[in-house]
């Protein structure tokens, strides 16, 4: 018979649902919800519906750097989560809120996966960005350009291409870049992108003085663009 004076014991933790994939590193992964079920904005934390779990949800802490984008997040809003686990816990480090366009969502989920260390993670993600046109990954994938796997610049590379117009103002000030692969780069980028390119590079050498104004020329006269010279008056 158990002594009355005895403490109760202390109940074990429950059992986190297995999310995490299989190959998921230390840095993370990425937790898609269709629904975000609960919020608590004083403990800081969320609960969101795991529907490959027959309706489960699972309660995540949201570390301080993503308080911000939490105030905004709704219940019933669908989210894209950034995860890692510590000391037994799933903490979100950042989220997205998903669009219900299936595109938006790819887009999102992309961006995220190119902060991902391994390498074939971010080239996949280059690969979507670049086959959604996606003009609001332009600034991410230029850093792109100087990963240090090759494969992932090259595929930043043909994105930016493909993407267009909105890539070119981004890309015109690494003409003047001190690394050489980083000018020939933007050199080919705006060369390949075309006709959608002369009129940012044409405004952009108005403004434009040395090293720059000849870089911008150099690849406007490839284009087979030619500046129009001043009447006389």
């Amino acid at each position: 018979m158990a002594d009355p004076a005895s403490p109760a014991p202390t109940p074990a933790p429950a059992p986190l649902v297995n999310i995490t994939p299989k190959r998921a590193r230390k840095e993370g992964f990425n937790l898609v919800t269709e629904n975000v079920t609960a919020i608590n904005l004083e403990t800081n934390q969320l609960e969101v519906e795991l529907l490959a779990y027959d309706g489960k949800t699972v309660l995540l802490d949201v570390a301080e750097e993503a308080l911000e984008d939490l105030r905004k997040l709704k219940t019933g809003d669908g989210a894209t989560l950034r995860i890692v686990e510590e000391d037994g816990k799933r903490v979100v480090k950042q989220f997205r809120i998903r669009a219900k366009d299936p595109n938006v969502v790819k887009v999102d989920a992309a961006l995220m996966d190119l902060k991902d260390s391994h390498w074939l993670n971010r080239k996949y993600a280059v690969e979507v960005l670049g086959e959604l046109r996606a003009a609001e990954a332009v600034d991410d994938l230029v850093v792109c350009l100087e990963d240090e796997v090759g494969d992932v610049r090259h595929r930043a590379y043909e994105a930016l291409i493909k993407i267009g117009r909105p890539s070119v103002a981004k890309v015109i000030p690494l003409l003047v870049s001190e690394e050489d692969e980083l000018r020939q780069s933007a050199t080919e980028i705006l060369r390949k992108i075309g006709k959608p390119a002369v009129e940012p590079l044409a405004t952009a050498l108005a403004d434009a003085e040395g090293p720059m104004k000849k870089r911008i020329t150099k690849v406007l006269d490839r284009m087979g663009y030619k500046p129009r010279e001043p009447k006389d008056s």
